[in-house]
């Protein structure tokens, strides 16, 4: 059973930083495409950034491009989402995901691709 743990959320002001780790416990990483995706209060969760296989490839939503960064480090088997400029609309609880992905290539875009999640993580951003 794939297991993920996502840490690094909590509390912080506007424009602030912030590093979410998470953390997967498989004996094969390489072969799983990662994702972050984040639910705020009384919206759906959505795909916000992606990263393929080695590394290769990585996805952003519009609304975060330029200041969120997806890195992975395969040796470690975690994933990671650098936060930087945070703002209100970026408070919501941040979940990883894992899916098998069929090349070194490919990003998985949907929910529904992700075969194992993390418990999720708060990120609180305020004024």
């Amino acid at each position: 059973q794939v297991q993920l743990v996502e840490s690094g959320g909590g509390l912080l002001q506007a424009g602030g930083s912030l590093r979410l780790s998470c953390a997967v416990s498989t004996r094969t990483f390489s072969v799983y495409a990662m994702g972050w995706f984040r639910q705020a209060p009384g919206k759906e969760r959505e795909f916000i950034a992606g990263i393929s296989r080695i590394g290769v490839n990585t996805y952003y939503k519009d609304s975060v491009k330029g200041r969120f960064t997806i890195s992975r480090d395969n040796a470690r088997n975690t994933v990671y989402l650098q936060m930087n400029s945070l703002k209100l609309e970026d408070t919501a609880v941040y979940y990883c995901a894992a899916g098998i992905a069929p090349t070194h290539t490919v990003i998985l875009d949907r929910r529904g691709e992700y075969a194992y999640w993390g418990q999720g993580t708060q990120v609180t951003v305020s004024s």
